[in-house]
């Protein structure tokens, strides 16, 4: 029997979808599966060399959920992770909403604002570590210049300044990144509401309430839960910034999984924290994309 039309076409699709399927089946499905199989092993220094390791089921998740050092870079992430949400948010938002407004220099002033999302993160990493470094840091030359501090402060080099250093450089780039998809957002409103809105005598505070946050509602749960899964993975910054220290006060899974697997050669329990971030991610991005089809729907 000869071909039909339709599935020719649908033939076609196949075959232009088959290099794409293939080529992300060999560079992330391979390596996602044989972490998987690390994670259930005891694959480290020794028995790696060796061939000897064996399957040891979730020891590893065991003992790695049991690790108060865990506990804490978990608790780090989820630190770092929100603290960058909210200030990403709030500052992408109010960028947003003033850049919506049609003024002088409005378009070179927000693209001056987009180099810090355009630039490689590690570059970034490298500028924030040289911003706060304690001796030649810009961050302290101009608080001492403002009279906010009277010494030094050691940014880098103790838990909580380190952790808030991290975020401050991080919401450098996600800012921008907070600012154009919500601009996207803003620029779907139609203004014929606001019109109708001021005949009926409307204020500010209530169109910005009543008409813009509801309408912006799909926009705004997108931002942060792409913002979420951007920044949960983090890895790079704090790598180059601080390698996690102090005292792993600004450790993050991404950065422990590289730790246990490439510095103490424990491969299983790194692929077991990989496995962790794997699924928190996973979670997260199933939820975004049920609420993106709810939308659609």
């Amino acid at each position: 029997m000869k071909m039909t039309i339709a599935k020719k076409k649908k033939l076609e699709g196949y075959m232009f979808v088959l290099p794409g399927f293939l080529y992300i089946l060999i560079v992330l499905g391979y390596p996602l599966i044989y972490n998987i199989r690390l994670a259930f092993r005891n694959v480290n220094v020794k028995t790696f060399k060796s061939g000897t390791d064996v399957f040891v089921g979730l020891q590893n998740f065991t003992e790695l959920f049991q690790d108060p050092t865990f506990q804490l870079i978990f608790k780090n992430t989820l630190v770092f992770t929100i603290g960058c949400l909210v200030f990403q948010f709030t500052i992408g938002f109010i960028f947003a909403m003033f850049f919506s407004k049609k003024f002088t220099l409005a378009g070179p002033i927000r693209g001056m604002i987009l180099v810090g999302y355009m630039m490689p993160m590690s570059v970034t990493a490298l500028l924030g570590k040289n911003m706060f470094d304690v001796s030649s840091g810009v961050i302290n030359d101009l608080l001492m210049k403002l009279h906010l501090i009277q010494q030094p402060v050691e940014w880098l080099l103790q838990g909580n300044t380190a952790m808030i250093a991290i975020i401050a450089v991080n919401c450098w780039v996600g800012i921008p990144f907070n600012m154009l998809l919500l601009t996207s957002g803003l620029t779907g409103i139609s203004q014929d509401v606001y019109e109708s809105a001021e005949v009926d005598g409307a204020s500010s505070i209530q169109k910005f309430l009543h008409i813009t946050l509801p309408l912006m509602k799909p926009a705004i749960a997108s931002v942060l839960m792409l913002g979420f899964i951007y920044t949960f993975k983090a890895f790079d910054l704090q790598f180059v910034m601080t390698s996690g220290g102090p005292l792993n006060a600004t450790d993050v899974l991404g950065t422990y999984a590289y730790t246990l697997s490439f510095t103490q050669y424990e491969f299983s329990k790194g692929s077991a924290a990989a496995i962790v971030l794997f699924c928190c991610l996973f979670v997260v991005g199933l939820f975004y994309l049920r609420m993106i089809s709810k939308e659609d729907d």
